[in-house]
């Protein structure tokens, strides 16, 4: 094993302490524990870490207008003329 010096906010490092001590481990034991979980989590070459995650796709229904009236219902008011006559 190497030995490195990694520096933690202290609240941060409190709370790494309260886990160590409830898990009775020692704080390097949970670090290298919590560096290879998120090591195994990662993308393991170029590709996969270029990669975008997959959005969520929303699925509204059928479209309930004519292709030629969607102009007309989705600006409403803007493209016909109002009571008073005017555009």
């Amino acid at each position: 094993m190497q030995k490195i010096q990694v520096l933690f906010p202290e609240p941060q490092m409190r709370r790494l302490r309260a886990m160590a001590h409830r898990e009775d481990r020692s704080l390097s034991e949970l670090i290298r524990r919590a560096t290879e979980r998120w090591l195994d989590s990662a993308p393991t070459d170029v590709e996969d870490a270029n990669k975008h995650p997959q959005l969520p796709v929303f699925h509204g229904g059928a479209v309930l207008t004519s292709a030629e009236h969607l102009r007309d219902k989705a600006y409403g008011d803007l493209t016909h003329e109002t009571k008073d006559g005017h555009a």
